[in-house]
């Protein structure tokens, strides 16, 4: 029984760490069409790194909570665009634009939906699961 109630506990960080991988995501996405004056300036996308952690206090140590280990910079190069009369453009006339993939973005939203709504599910199951049991024990 205690498996299960750890299942709730490898759920809930997964969610977690699939909602500040949506707002990683949000934050690249509006940040796609930004512009520097220099490319060390421009916007770099940001990726979510997660790492699995043994639980300790699950007797078994079967349960892997999920976490968020840290938030990396890109290193993709911002392009240069020649624009003189743009605000930002600098003594030569070149603005950088942020590096970012619009379409990598949306896949890798999708992706992070998909993983946040299975993860509710499992959650649901198995409390569903748990209630079904407590009723056996009434009958």
């Amino acid at each position: 029984m205690s498996n299960l109630f750890s299942v709730f506990n490898t759920s809930a960080s997964a969610l977690t760490a699939q909602s500040v991988r949506l707002n990683t995501v949000a934050s690249n996405m509006a940040n796609a069409n930004t512009v520097a004056s220099s490319p060390e300036a421009a916007y770099k996308s940001k990726q979510v790194l997660f790492q699995t952690m043994l639980d300790q206090e699950d007797p078994d140590g079967v349960a892997m909570p999920v976490r968020v280990s840290g938030i990396l910079d890109s290193d993709a190069k911002p392009f240069p665009s020649y624009e003189p009369n743009h605000p930002q453009a600098n003594q030569d006339g070149y603005v950088f634009h942020a590096a970012v993939n619009v379409v990598e973005e949306m896949a890798n939203m999708m992706s992070a939906s998909r993983s946040y709504e299975a993860n509710v599910e499992v959650m649901t199951t198995t409390r569903e699961l748990l209630q079904r049991t407590l009723q056996i024990g009434k009958g």
